[in-house]
């Protein structure tokens, strides 16, 4: 089976909220434990969409299987920010989904006119900081317990990846 990375599309809705809830329920690698109800789901790509916001998700045989997504900063002096999210979920990880979602969005960030895109990972999740490495970003500082779950706190590394054209 071809797994293929397209624009979200309002028929991807269900889906991303079912991939999203899927990681989210993970407990280790997103900044919640289940996805937001499905009506703010809906809310959050029919903006993306309207405002051409870089958002991509991975489907296999009809089913979302992964997204990316940059989102980008609202106040003016901030314009040219956005901040990365992404998941897969569990079975379809180790397969290059992540590599090829995140190249995707990263070319649609660039074009959108973003020039600089900043995320936050758990430290303990080396295979996401291997990933975002090998596409350029740094650590720009490490937060420390920052993110809670059940009583076990984690530290949060802060990443940020600044694109050539302003460097």
């Amino acid at each position: 089976m071809t797994c293929q990375v397209l624009p979200i599309a309002e028929e991807h809705i269900v889906g991303f909220h079912s991939s999203l809830d899927r990681v989210a329920r993970e407990r280790k690698y997103l900044a919640f434990l289940e996805a937001p109800p499905l009506s703010e789901t809906e809310a959050f790509v029919r903006k993306n969409i309207a405002q051409h916001n870089p958002q991509f998700v991975a489907v296999e045989a009809n089913t979302v299987v992964g997204w990316c997504d940059i989102t980008p900063m609202e106040r003016t002096v901030f314009a040219h920010r956005g901040s990365l999210g992404m998941g897969v979920i569990p079975e379809h990880r180790g397969k290059g989904i992540g590599r090829r979602l995140i190249e995707v969005t990263l070319n649609a960030a660039r074009a959108k006119g973003l020039a600089r895109i900043d995320l936050q990972v758990r430290e303990d999740n080396i295979p996401a900081l291997s990933l975002y490495r090998r596409f350029g970003f740094v650590i720009e500082g490490v937060k420390r317990q920052a993110f809670c779950v059940d009583g076990s706190y984690f530290n949060l590394v802060s990443m940020a990846l600044i694109f050539d054209a302003i460097a």
